[in-house]
């Protein structure tokens, strides 16, 4: 922070001053008083980011400092505006009380909030984990943590750099922690759409890290967590400790245990993948998603948890038939389903509450809905018990009462506590005779008081004696002149005044002190008892912990069921074969964003290793084309989550890796055209395929010339036949109707095509799939369709009808069309004289990619092109 040295700031600023050098990156909330404060660059800042006022105060003689500040409570409004516009906050509080301190009050920061370890309900998304990831690189390999503080979950991996990418995608962590000397590599390897923190080399040392997680869990070894051979990934892990540490977030007691993600135990899904099929964000803001569909979860951990599964879904048999036998048995049995759910909705987030109280944040009301979500485990676990499922019992079995934990919330506090200490009540009547007394005398103080005077006036007989109260002396009585002669001689005269005199006795002294006391006591002991409740809270944290992740699997599978039920889903069969057999798919969003009188065309699709691996799928734009790939993809997504799929039937090998290029996604911003990022996309496809994968490429080679287009299309497809090892499963939509001609070439490609229907020059979408390719796009009807003029769709009948003529021409002479461009550049053509140079642009011309305004205006321009070769000529 820059400021005039010349100048001797105050103490007050040169406490800041200090305290502020320590946190150059963050904006420092400094406590005075009441509020907290922000001066100078920060203060600016925080005007603009908060809407608070800017103003200026005195920083030592002829200076001034920008000022900028909010109630202290009224930090959880203002907090979450700073760390959601991007910014750390370091909060500095007063650390001793102002009325016993000798000097300038001492102050520190008491926390460090950044986007990675938010507890503040209004920072976090209720729906989903916020994880803080850390990195730590070797070579062509790293290690990977992620962390979600606000729920105690903890994993770890380590892989090739790909891998990597994969699970930041998957994982998507709002923070990156990584070595300050590799931001550079990181943010050209990965981008820097991240959130990125950088700490120094000695935060990454294996030795110290290892050692530090050691510590943290309490063992000699680290094999009981599966990570004892992942040095990279323990490395990362000890970083993210280091960085609590260094966030001032020591009380971490809920982070009782680490888990490792392995490779093989779940499906590839990479960035582009997830974009491509709208799973978490769609095409615009207003879109549905995927998991806006498959989320009707009764609980913010079961939303959580379902995004898990969705963005690593299962290869484990023996996991997705445990969770297909759930949901079966809830959809059967709806009177269970209904129960559950009730049960469900009363359970709240305990996962975050049990977060916020193992870090002392929880507040009263928050633990009473924390006693509230653990009083559902008893009936949830007898629910299971009697569900007559085997697996449901299995699962139910597991809960935990936490009796004792229960009881004593149950008998301290308020069932409707006060939002905050200090605030109102919050422990209940009974808890601490102490604690009742005082609360008596403050409540009861205007009663006792009026009592005293009562019996004063009668036992001296001064009728007009009053009780009053100031800051100087305290409580006293009041007697006027005319019976100041009736005053006993133990009272203690303290003022005289005209018409009067004040008096004290040390009965009035004692309840002074004991009314004056009181509310500073009551403020003490509450918060020394609710403390306490907070301790046993810690103490089964894991516990608790163990109980909200049955509650998020219940939950997860209770909505699939409801989903079943709801949209006519049917249950999958997944097993080891090498087979996807859909019969009578549908898209789960698309279905749903039909209007009610429309109704979605299902459609069948068989692919497997052995015969029909490759299906090049043709038909106009708008024939669904695109949709048939996507929903191909989303129904063995949702069978490998344990969801019901929708299908009247289906019969899913295990896949390990779906991959997707389906539509443009240029990255125009970042130098990349249209082009280069299909080929980017298609080429991290390639380079990482296997048996089982499930592959879906749209339109691929479009992005350039039609030949250059067509001949990487073909050679992707006789690359994916042909590969030595590998018979991915793959669905290539194209316009390329030459590529129909690999199903004599290849036998394990097969042709087939939306099919529409022709009448009187307009088209029919019929929407259904069926065996063969076909050799029109219908690409002038689709534009008539949009509103083209209707001189630009007679003219471009025209044209096609002379480029048609020419093909025609072209196979008389047997020329393929991937010959055709050689034999226009030969230098002693067969053909007839090259055409006019209006027929050569128009020949190159893809007329469905053409928007109505580009296509009026090259008509313009090919026409006054004609017209001046005319003219020339």
């Amino acid at each position: 922070m820059k400021r005039d040295e010349t100048v001797a700031p105050t103490p007050l600023m040169r406490q800041y001053y200090s305290i502020k050098e320590k946190h150059p990156g963050a904006i420092l909330l400094f406590r005075v008083g009441d509020f907290y404060e922000t001066f100078g660059e920060d203060a600016i800042t925080a005007s603009k980011v908060l809407g608070i006022v800017l103003t200026k105060r005195a920083n030592g003689a002829a200076s001034h400092i920008e000022l900028a500040g909010f109630p202290h409570h009224s930090l959880d409004n203002y907090l979450p505006k700073l760390v959601k516009g991007g910014y750390k906050v370091a909060v500095c509080d007063q650390l001793e009380d102002p009325k016993t301190a000798k000097k300038i009050v001492k102050r520190g920061v008491t926390e460090l909030v950044t986007p990675g370890v938010a507890l503040n309900d209004s920072i976090l998304l209720k729906k989903e984990n916020n994880f803080l990831s850390a990195l730590h690189f070797q070579g062509s390999r790293a290690g990977v943590s992620f962390l979600d503080i606000s729920t105690g979950s903890f994993s770890v991996s380590e892989g090739s750099l790909e891998y990597i990418e994969l699970l930041i995608s998957g994982f998507r962590p709002t923070e990156i922690l990584i070595e300050r000397s590799l931001k550079g590599a990181f943010i050209e390897r990965f981008g820097d759409e991240q959130y990125i923190t950088t700490m120094e080399e000695w935060a990454f040392n294996p030795y110290s890290n290892r050692k530090k997680l050691l510590e943290h869990f309490g063992t000699q070894s680290l094999k009981g967590f599966g990570i004892d051979n992942l040095e990279l990934a323990i490395t990362a892990a000890g970083a993210t400790l280091s960085y609590l540490e260094q966030t001032h977030h020591n009380r971490v007691g809920h982070l009782y245990s680490i888990n490792r993600v392995v490779e093989e135990e779940f499906v590839w899904i990479d960035g582009f993948t997830f974009r491509n099929l709208e799973i978490f964000r769609g095409i615009t803001p207003e879109s549905k998603t995927v998991i806006d569909i498959l989320d009707n979860c009764s609980t913010p951990m079961g939303s959580r948890l379902l995004r898990e599964w969705v963005a690593r879904p299962s290869q484990k048999l023996e996991e997705i038939d445990s969770r297909l036998d759930i949901v079966e048995a809830l959809s059967l049995n709806g009177e269970l389903r209904h129960t559950l759910q009730n049960l469900l909705e009363e359970c709240g987030d305990l996962e975050r509450l049990v977060g916020r109280a193992a870090a002392g944040k929880i507040s009263p009301r928050e633990m009473w809905a924390l006693r509230k979500g653990l009083e559902q485990m008893a009936p949830l676990k007898s629910l299971s018990l009697e569900s007559g499922n085997r697996t449901i019992e299995q699962l139910g079995s597991n809960i935990s009462l936490c009796d004792s934990l229960l009881e004593r919330l149950s008998r301290e506090l308020l069932p409707e506590p006060a939002g905050m200490i200090g605030k109102g009540d919050v422990i209940a009547k009974g808890v601490s005779r102490e604690l009742d007394h005082l609360r008596t005398l403050v409540r009861e103080g205007k009663r006792i008081l009026n009592e005293i005077q009562q019996r004063e006036s009668q036992l001296t007989e001064i009728p007009s004696l009053k009780i009053g109260y100031n800051n100087v002396f305290g409580y006293y009585l009041e007697v006027r002149n005319s019976h100041k002669d009736k005053v006993p001689a133990s009272w203690i005269r303290k003022q005289t005044l005209v018409a009067s005199e004040r008096y004290i006795t040390e009965e009035l002294k004692e309840y002074e002190e004991q009314i004056l006391g009181a509310e500073e006591k009551i403020l003490t002991l509450e918060r020394e008892l609710f403390n306490g409740l907070i301790g046993a809270i810690a103490e089964e944290a894991s516990t608790i912990l163990e109980n909200s992740k049955i509650v998020a699997r219940f939950d997860c599978l209770n909505s699939f069921a409801n989903n079943a039920i709801n949209y006519n889903y049917s249950k999958p069969l997944v097993d080891n074969s090498t087979i996807i057999d859909i019969k009578e798919g549908r898209h789960p969003v698309i279905e749903l964003a039909l209007p009610s009188n429309e109704e979605y065309i299902p459609n069948d699709l068989f692919l497997d290793n052995d015969s029909e691996q490759i299906i090049v799928l043709t038909g106009p734009n708008m024939s669904g084309k695109s949709a048939l790939l996507r929903q191909s993809a989303l129904i063995v997504l949702m069978a490998q989550i344990g969801s019901f799929v929708p299908a009247k039937a289906a019969t899913i090998g295990l896949v390990d890796k779906i991959f997707t290029r389906v539509g443009a996604s240029d990255n125009i911003s970042a130098g990349e055209s249209t082009f280069m990022v299909e080929m980017i996309e298609t080429a991290s496809i390639m380079h990482n395929l296997s048996n089982r994968s499930l592959i879906l490429l749209d339109e691929i080679g479009r992005g350039t010339s039609t030949y250059d287009g067509l001949a990487i299309a073909w050679a992707v497809v006789e690359y994916l036949h042909q590969h030595p090892h590998y018979s991915a499963k793959t669905l290539f939509a194209t316009h390329y109707h030459q590529l129909n001609d690999l199903e004599k070439k290849f036998k394990r490609v097969k042709s087939w095509h939306i099919s529409v229907k022709e009448v009187e020059k307009s088209i029919i979408f019929l929407r259904k799939l069926e065996r063969g390719g076909v050799s029109h796009s219908f690409g002038i009807h689709v534009a008539q369709m949009a509103g083209i003029p209707k001189k630009i769709v007679t003219a471009a009948e025209r044209v096609l009808k002379r480029l048609e003529e020419k093909s025609e021409y072209s196979k008389k002479r047997g020329h393929s069309m991937l010959n055709e461009r050689v034999v226009e550049l030969s230098l002693f053509p067969e053909a007839p004289p090259a055409p006019h140079e209006v027929v050569s642009i128009l020949a190159e011309l893809q007329l469905e990619s053409l928007t109505p305004l580009e296509a009026f205006d090259l008509l313009r321009e090919l026409q006054q092109k004609a017209k001046g070769d005319e003219t020339t000529g």
